[in-house]
């Protein structure tokens, strides 16, 4: 059973390898809080994603996994459906993300993934 609150697991992906791909072959959207990183992935037939937070925008693992968590919601209720065979890479570059009302970090959000959207 699945939690539908999150994106599913099938949907996420870490591992250093992946990552590096994704951060090396994709194109880039970027908006104040955060960068988007994607790229086309032949072997899947479903969108894969990340979030990456790290320790410098804050040392409280809750703060980090609430950041996390709120763009995998993101994710899922704003864009899963349009996505295909993207690998995305979301990276977190201000701690200001954190305190975010959930309308401006919407607005964020989608402004950056009009790019990976019309990239079909």
């Amino acid at each position: 059973m699945h939690n539908s609150t999150m994106v599913e697991s099938s949907n996420r992906f870490h591992g250093t390898n992946s990552l590096n791909y994704v951060y090396r072959q994709g194109q880039t959207s970027r908006s104040k809080y955060f960068s988007i990183k994607y790229t086309p992935n032949t072997r899947r037939q479903t969108y894969r994603v990340a979030v990456v937070v790290s320790k410098k925008i804050s040392k409280s693992a809750p703060v980090r996994n609430r950041i996390r968590r709120r763009l995998y919601e993101l994710v899922r209720v704003e864009i899963a459906n349009k996505l295909s065979n993207l690998d995305i890479v979301i990276t977190i570059f201000d701690e200001e993300v954190a305190k975010l009302s959930s309308p401006e970090l919407r607005n964020a959000f989608l402004d950056a993934t009009k790019v990976l959207l019309t990239s079909k």
